[in-house]
């Protein structure tokens, strides 16, 4: 199966241990988002809005133990652009469920 690389993502944590996650800026814009966490499954489903949700599958255990420690997690969408550098296009907080 091939992937679309703009429906990758990837996590990066601080020097404080607060984890963000990257991906590439969807068509609707985010609103009252949140994120539910499968520690059991290693996956989390991030609902941006009321319709639009980004699974995401095979979260490493770095990520999994930060994310327990957090309330939040913030979100950056990136642009879209094919051959330009990207642009951060939304950054929000979404509330982390279990």
């Amino acid at each position: 199966m091939n992937k679309d690389k703009f429906d990758s993502y990837d996590f990066l944590i601080n020097e404080d241990d607060e984890v963000m996650l990257l991906l590439y800026a969807k068509e609707s814009k985010p609103e009252d988002a949140y994120m539910v966490v499968d520690f059991d499954n290693k996956s989390a489903e991030l609902y941006r809005n009321a319709n639009d949700c980004v699974v995401i599958n095979d979260i490493s255990e770095d990520i999994l133990s930060a994310l327990q420690l957090e309330d939040s997690i913030l979100v950056c969408e990136l642009s879209r652009d094919e051959g330009k550098e990207p642009k951060m296009i939304y950054a929000y907080e979404a509330q982390i469920e279990i």
